[in-house]
């Protein structure tokens, strides 16, 4: 016989984020169980939408971005002296969730118990792992460039295609000949780009 047993929240370690001035922030974020939402164009198309959005609310720029299946990374480089992360994460990603649940509530439900979760006595259903994901903070031009090229790669190391340009949710193309992209990158200042 097997128990549920709750798990204890007060033991489980929190993640800290660092809001440095002048850092940039590679952040890495999952859907719920690794399920393949972002596969679709809709849920990609709500994910820009989103990050265009929160992008003008918050005062960030995108330095670099890939929308794997199953998860997402992005560069963002905070323009304000004082900012949250977490909050900024928040703002992406909470519309996306919102508009998915509500499409599947009406065009697929028999998702929604493969997405449901009961607190107490609310029940919620999740489109991101529960987490903030992972940031990590860039504060030097090499390690920019690095994670750059990892992002990028991702869909090549995952043999959705050949070249890192021709994933089309991906700012790759971008940076190797200026192809339109869904989510055009800001511009990486000078001081940030390795010589």
């Amino acid at each position: 016989m097997t128990v549920d047993m709750a798990p204890d929240y007060s033991q489980k370690r929190r993640r800290k984020n660092y809001n440095e001035p002048g850092h940039a922030h590679e952040l890495t974020f999952s859907c719920y169980q690794n399920y393949p939402f972002l596969s679709k164009k809709r849920t990609c198309q709500w994910l820009v939408d989103a990050i265009t959005d929160a992008r003008k609310k918050m005062g960030f720029d995108v330095w670099a971005w890939v929308f794997m299946p199953d998860h997402v990374h992005l560069i963002v480089h905070p323009r304000r002296e004082i900012y949250d992360i977490s909050i900024i994460r928040k703002q992406i990603k909470e519309p996306v969730a919102q508009n998915a649940i509500k499409w599947m509530k009406g065009n697929s439900p028999e998702w929604l118990k493969k997405i449901e979760r009961t607190r107490g006595n609310r029940k919620e259903y999740l489109f991101w792992q529960s987490g903030g994901g992972y940031d990590r903070n860039i504060i030097d031009s090499k390690t920019l460039a690095f994670m750059m090229e990892y992002i990028h790669l991702n869909p090549v190391r995952k043999k959705l295609v050949e070249h890192s340009q021709d994933w089309k949710w991906s700012s790759a193309a971008w940076f190797y000949d200026q192809t339109d992209v869904p989510l055009i990158p800001d511009e990486i200042p000078p001081e940030w780009l390795m010589e």
